[in-house]
């Protein structure tokens, strides 16, 4: 049975405006947590005298938030999104503070794993909660502000978790959370009161949710692990892809069957969804893989120090920014706004395509501009797919379909790390070269300029197919405020 399409009150600028501040600082937790703890993990190692397992540090806040990405959007739309988005920002303070509190390494990897659980749906929720907010029409121009929240603490992050780790405590990189996070609570608690309820009565499908967590937990150890703990062909990994595929299939078995799915077919089957999904999932992945090995070419293949293949990235992250404001704001505007992103994303393609080609020769200047072409090509792409998907939806199903597009692309970002990784890691194993001694290794160690020619030209075939997936997504008239979709099936 259809639910009563009933028209969400409009919110003025100035409410809008305290949801956005309220939704930023929850992003801002989400996002610097990703960054801060980075520059810090050999100073926990030292201090916990511990450093073979420093990777689950970040692995097991991995694994939870994107484990739990989509059950939050989906308690969002049964529950509300209010008393969801507090949920989570209390349970991340908790682990937060667990963590600042950590005797040892196995009890910080835990208290990780529950800040993971809270923070895994923060972002989701407060894309979710800006579209209940403002209308897809005018809710292009908002999505810059959260790129530049995303800005903000990828170079924010790295600066404090050095100066904390350094100069303090490491500890201060957990209780810096304590009053971001409280204030967060208590700004946005305050703001979402004035938010249109769009929740519907539902049953949350336990089964499926517990499949899709499982199944995901199983695809990202394999990952993770892959090339680097145990060899891609040992038994364990075998055995995690196994489970990984037969979770899979038993999950994509139940949202067909049950009678509630965790994930219903309707989202499953919307055109505009999929291919949405398809075109920012890829184009998020590359984002993330190329700021993860970017720095690493910068300092193998052109011989920079740590510090200046940081400030590298720069360039990239503001032209993501820039990217992504502008396509927002333009998205408002104009008819056919899929054409910013068609348009960008071959800008982005063909500005890699000499770094793929000359790794090597490109001097440092040329480089940090074709990056930040790059950056402000794939840029539009974020806002675009994001509101087309709210666009395409029911208000009461945007939860979810929110909350599947980001986990989609944690998911792929995953993917494509550890595909570049087996291109890049695997030259270098092949040169007796391990990942300990690839940070600080000279200019062109060991010949890996043709091993990045493999990561690159990696990427330009990512950024091609996100294209191709943008093409094919249908283009629907943004609604106005007020208007109900009814999605076809």
């Amino acid at each position: 049975m259809t639910a009563p399409q009933t028209p969400p009150a409009r919110l003025d600028h100035a409410a809008v405006q305290r949801i956005l501040v309220g939704l930023m600082l929850a992003m801002f937790l989400s996002a610097l947590d990703q960054t801060i703890v980075a520059t810090a993990l050999a100073t926990i190692g030292r201090a916990y005298a511990n450093v073979e397992n420093l990777a689950w540090i970040v692995t097991a806040y991995l694994l939870a938030a994107t484990a739990v990405t989509p059950l939050y959007g989906k308690l969002a739309d049964i529950r509300g999104r209010r008393p969801v988005l507090l949920t989570g920002i209390a349970i991340f303070i908790i682990g937060s503070v667990a963590c600042a509190l950590s005797p040892n390494m196995p009890t910080l990897i835990a208290a990780r794993a529950l800040q993971g659980l809270g923070g895994g749906g923060l972002i989701a929720l407060s894309q979710t909660i800006m579209g209940d907010a403002v209308s897809p029409r005018e809710r292009g121009r908002y999505q810059g502000y959260f790129g530049a929240v995303f800005a903000t603490s990828s170079i924010a992050g790295p600066v404090l978790g050095g100066v904390f780790s350094e100069h303090l405590h490491w500890s201060l990189i957990f209780w810096i959370n304590l009053p971001l996070g409280l204030i967060a609570y208590f700004v946005t608690g305050n703001a979402l009161k004035q938010l249109p309820r769009l929740e519907r009565p539902h049953q949350l499908d336990l089964l499926g949710a517990g499949l899709m967590v499982t199944a995901t937990i199983s695809l990202l150890l394999a990952l993770n692990w892959g090339g680097m703990r145990y060899a891609w062909g040992s038994w364990q990994i075998l055995g995690l892809l196994g489970a990984a595929l037969a979770l899979g299939a038993l999950f994509l078995r139940r949202i067909a069957t049950a009678p509630e799915p965790f994930v219903p077919l309707s989202i499953m089957r919307n055109r505009v969804v999929a291919r949405a999904i398809g075109s920012a999932a890829l184009a998020y992945g590359t984002m993330i893989a190329l700021t993860i090995y970017t720095p690493v070419y910068f300092e193998t293949v052109l011989g920079l120090s740590a510090s200046a293949a940081g400030l590298m990235l720069i360039p990239f992250m503001g032209g993501t920014v820039i990217g992504s404001t502008f396509g927002g704001r333009l998205m408002s505007k104009v008819a056919h706004y899929k054409r910013i992103a068609m348009t960008g994303t071959p800008f982005a393609t063909a500005a890699l395509l000499p770094i793929a080609f000359m790794p090597g020769q490109l001097n440092i200047a040329l480089i940090g501009a074709l990056l930040f072409v790059v950056g402000a090509g794939i840029g539009p792409s974020f806002p675009i797919t994001t509101v087309s998907i709210q666009n395409a939806v029911l208000p009461w199903q945007m939860g979810t379909a929110t909350a599947l597009v980001n986990f989609m692309r944690a998911l792929t970002s995953a993917l494509l790390v550890a595909l570049y990784g087996a291109f890049l890691f695997g030259g270098a194993a092949a040169h007796g070269v391990t990942l300990d001694s690839l940070a600080g290794a000279g200019r062109n160690l060991a010949g890996l300029e043709e091993h990045f020619r493999w990561v690159f030209s990696a990427a330009v075939a990512c950024l091609a197919l996100s294209w191709c997936f943008l093409v094919a997504m249908e283009e629907r008239p943004l609604r106005e405020a007020g208007a109900v979709p009814v999605p076809a099936e």
